[in-house]
């Protein structure tokens, strides 16, 4: 590899914004940005690791958490409480 190609980015990381957009584009959910940062500090936030003062999101993690958020297919209602209740 010379060195004017990049190497391959493992662990990219995305500021606030970027990270509800990824969120949005890939996996269709809805956060914005006041709704990351209100997350981060009541619970229940994606995963983050700070660059000096600043959040960033992995975007593995932001994977990972857009997945639990999601359920699995179901046909009903029903079926749903179900799975839940498991």
């Amino acid at each position: 590899m010379s060195h004017t190609e990049e190497a391959p980015r493992r662990n990219r990381r995305l500021r606030r914004t970027d990270a509800s957009k990824y969120l949005r584009e890939k996996w269709d959910l809805s956060y914005g940005p006041t709704t990351l940062a209100k997350l981060a500090c009541i619970g229940g936030s994606p995963p983050m690791e700070y660059i000096g003062r600043i959040p960033t999101y992995p975007v593995d993690g932001l994977d990972t958490w857009a997945a639990a958020k999601i359920s699995p297919r179901v046909n009903s209602t029903a079926e749903l409480r179900r799975l839940q209740a498991a």
